[in-house]
């Protein structure tokens, strides 16, 4: 964007801090929220992430001075959702939920000569569980992308949007700032955040969780005490930054499942002075300090929790952002891959880079599986076999970052999902070659002199 060129992105950084920021110089009133004039001649506007009454500890607002008030544009109308209306919502009752395992292949990228798909266009839901309409849950989408928005602006009234990026950078222009997020990282847009992205490497793909429930948040350290995991000092958020810019645009929501557009005669990105604690923010997932075992044994991967949105039973999250990052492991009489597995909880993974430890074949960058509520699951054959029989020496798992969307609701697959040709229907394989090793014989012999 022209109003870009002659900045440079800046951050401020912590978690959920009381921030406060201005891209002009007084832009931002002393001592007060809503004077009877704001300053330069802005408006005043409060940009509420909870209600007004919730505790201290979960409130979230953030009051603006901008340019003209949101409310300035033309009603809206219904469109399709996304590319081919394959943008869902809950309650994902397309298709039966199945209780195989599931596992996909990358979504391919528009191809070359396709009509530009921008990141609206490229959003196609995987997978979703809870309902929107009582704030419980979360949809799981992939977006491949091979333009930039240009004349709308997106936001979601339905919930938070956590964004990880697999292939090519996002600069996401929003209404408190701008930022920049690569393969590694991740950002999270409030809800009900305008935003507009654009391409810098000219596509794009990744995978992004529709939050329905109660905000991410950092997990609590417990008996880790109180360092650890992800430190709140990395997130980053970005300081105010404008446009005053007049023209034919378009502002795209999605709100109860379905995507409304209204005509609008200027960018709704004109925020000139911010403060508060409701805001965007990115965090550089190489960032994450791994807890694990310097013993024995295989730790839960609940260790591995960056961010999480709880639920109303305490221990069950809503739904969990877990990653498999690059770290020692050194734990002695040890199988070190994830145990075999059956859980309560259901799992949708996703893959950035390298190779996931317990699926070394099959399971590729900007791939996908689910493994729900209950169904098995765990390392694959050749997985299984290497790690039973190698040298437990200290070990360093280098270029990898598998990624986890856990929550204590089904996650149902869409019926694109079921139906694409991406879907891997042999994925079953990859268990069937686990042999039997129990050796009833050898048993018989074990137990013969003990029985004299």
């Amino acid at each position: 964007m022209a109003w870009l060129d002659s900045m440079q992105i800046q951050y401020q950084s912590g978690f959920g801090n009381e921030f406060a920021t201005e891209a002009i110089p007084g832009a931002l009133p002393a001592g007060q929220n809503s004077p009877q004039k704001a300053p330069y001649g802005l408006y005043t506007e409060q940009f509420s992430g909870s209600s007004f009454t919730s505790p201290r500890a979960t409130n979230r607002r953030t009051w603006t001075y901008r340019i003209r008030p949101s409310v300035t544009h033309k009603p809206f109308r219904q469109i399709p959702n996304g590319r081919e209306g394959l943008l869902r919502s809950s309650p994902f009752d397309e298709a039966p939920v199945t209780p195989n395992q599931l596992r996909w292949d990358p979504q391919p990228l528009p191809s070359a000569g396709a009509a530009p798909t921008d990141f609206i266009d490229g959003l196609i839901t995987m997978a979703g569980c809870g309902d929107l309409a009582s704030q419980t849950g979360a949809g799981i989408h992939i977006y491949a992308c091979n333009a930039s928005m240009r004349g709308r602006f997106f936001y979601n009234a339905d919930g938070e949007t956590l964004v990880a990026p697999e292939r090519g950078r996002l600069m996401i222009s929003t209404e408190l700032g701008v930022f920049e997020v690569a393969p590694g990282e991740i950002c999270v847009l409030p809800r009900g955040l305008k935003f507009l992205v654009e391409l810098p490497d000219g596509e794009a793909r990744g995978y992004v969780c529709e939050n329905y429930g109660a905000q991410f948040r950092l997990p609590e350290l417990g008996l880790i005490g109180a360092n650890g995991l992800a430190n709140a000092r990395d997130f980053l958020t970005p300081v105010a930054a404008y446009e005053d810019r007049e023209g034919d645009f378009r502002i795209v929501a999605k709100f109860q499942g379905n995507l409304w557009e209204a005509e609008i005669d200027h960018s709704p990105l004109d925020v000139v002075a911010w403060h508060g604690n409701y805001a965007p923010y990115k965090y550089d997932l190489t960032r994450f300090n791994t807890i694990g075992t310097v013993s024995f044994d295989h730790p839960d991967p609940s260790i591995f929790t960056v961010l999480t949105s709880p639920s109303d039973t305490q221990g069950s999250a809503n739904v969990d952002f877990v990653i498999f990052p690059p770290r020692w492991m050194v734990s002695e009489h040890t199988f070190r891959p994830p145990y075999f597995h059956r859980n309560v909880m259901s799992e949708f993974m996703g893959l950035i880079f390298g190779q996931y430890d317990a699926k070394e074949e099959g399971f590729t960058p900007g791939g996908a599986s689910l493994h729900n509520c209950m169904s098995a699951h765990g390392p694959d054959a050749d997985a299984f076999e290497k790690a039973r029989d190698a040298d437990l020496k200290p070990q360093r798992y280098e270029n990898t970052l598998a990624f986890m969307f856990e929550s204590r609701y089904v996650i149902r697959p869409t019926k694109f999902a079921l139906e694409t040709e991406a879907l891997q229907k042999d994925y079953f394989d990859c268990w069937q070659g686990l042999k039997k090793n129990f050796d009833s014989h050898e048993l018989e012999s074990f137990l013969q002199p003990q029985l004299k």
